[in-house]
């Protein structure tokens, strides 16, 4: 099992490495007669694309996406659908002094005690650049959403915290993330983060961020106990990403803290005949079914692992060493995080529409 593969109806499977000479991915279960172009991915993948700001990555990588397969006259065929990017601005060269050495928070040791060898070009599978083809998947997958629920469908994700420096949650506006370079809901958080940053890329060092990812315009009943949860597929989604140590759905572990009347989400119906929520400390699912609230959840990511401060370690012939990382490397992994929380929730959703339809009709 090399575990490359993730979903059950809408599945989609990744390959290449960081400085491989591509990277793509394998998507089954997509119905047919979907629209579908290589202009529909643009968008998505330019809000993930390194190189976009100084706060990111400096690697120039247009990240443009090539259909091999699936499609045909514009629409899909019901087959697999076969995506493709090549890799134009690897640069190997920088990892050369660290290709026996193992970065600290990095997944350079275990990739060695598992497998008995490893890609040091900038992490090779490990790295963040396979979280590109997520995207990708996850631009399709917004279009299964479309066309099995309908357009009011949105997913949308928010950078609310980077190193110590949260938002003022009053502040929120959803039509603020488009307009700074981190995706904040708040202006004034972007000016301090922009600040912040500024000092954590000019020491060489990385600071960790919270996104909070929400879906709207779902009908209830998506999800299936025991083993099929809802919360539990989007908690693995979300925790498969580089770099995440943490996923909370609605309240998450705030609701450890409130009293059984504070977290119950009562009910009334309302004047459509429909069962409206007062609150939504469950964030939209409840035994792992969806309520037809808005789907709310968080994860944490830690600092970026490459840094430029030395620090302790250890090579593969077993001795003791300091390592210092060279080479392009995000301040900030969190900043591009948000448009690959959004594909994987989009692709939990749509593997799971797909599976309540199949079930119940």
């Amino acid at each position: 099992m090399s575990s490359n593969t993730f979903g059950m109806l809408f599945r989609f499977s990744t390959f290449g490495e960081s400085h491989g000479p591509a990277i793509g991915c394998v998507i089954d279960g997509v119905p047919p007669r979907l629209p579908l172009t290589e202009a529909d991915f643009t968008p998505w993948m330019d809000k993930r694309k390194p190189g976009t700001s100084k706060y990111t990555t400096q690697r120039q990588e247009p990240d443009t996406v090539k259909i091999l397969s699936g499609v045909f006259e514009g629409v899909t065929t019901g087959t697999s659908i076969g995506l493709l990017i090549e890799n134009v601005d690897a640069r190997s060269k920088d990892y050369g002094e660290i290709a026996e050495k193992f970065r600290p928070g990095h997944a350079d040791y275990t990739y060695w005690k598992k497998y008995g060898i490893r890609d040091y070009r900038g992490g090779g599978r490990s790295s963040a650049r396979e979280t590109a083809m997520r995207v990708a998947a996850g631009v399709i997958a917004r279009k299964v959403l479309a066309h099995r629920v309908g357009a009011g469908v949105t997913i949308r994700a928010a950078l609310t915290q980077i190193g110590p420096h949260a938002i003022d949650r009053a502040n929120w506006d959803w039509a603020e993330v488009d307009r700074n370079l981190f995706f904040s809901p708040d202006a004034k958080a972007a000016a301090t983060w922009a600040d912040y940053l500024d000092g954590v890329r000019k020491s060489g060092s990385s600071a960790g961020a919270i996104v909070e990812v929400v879906a709207e315009g779902l009908p209830a009943g998506l999800g299936a106990p025991i083993y099929g949860k809802l919360d539990a597929d989007i908690a693995s989604a979300l925790m498969s990403i580089n770099a995440v140590k943490g996923v909370e759905i609605g309240a998450g572990f705030a609701a450890a803290a409130l009293s059984g009347e504070d977290n119950a989400d009562e009910m009334r119906m309302g004047k459509d005949g429909q069962v409206e929520f007062l609150s939504n400390k469950a964030g939209g699912i409840l035994g792992g079914i969806s309520t037809g609230q808005p789907i709310v959840a968080r994860m944490a990511i830690k600092p970026t692992s490459s840094i430029l401060s030395q620090r302790k370690t250890v090579d593969i012939h077993g001795h003791d060493t300091e390592i210092v990382t060279k080479g392009r490397h995000d301040p900030c992994v969190g900043i591009r995080g948000v448009p690959v929380a959004e594909a994987m929730l989009a692709i939990v959703l749509a593997d799971h529409v797909l599976r309540h339809a199949a079930q119940c009709g």
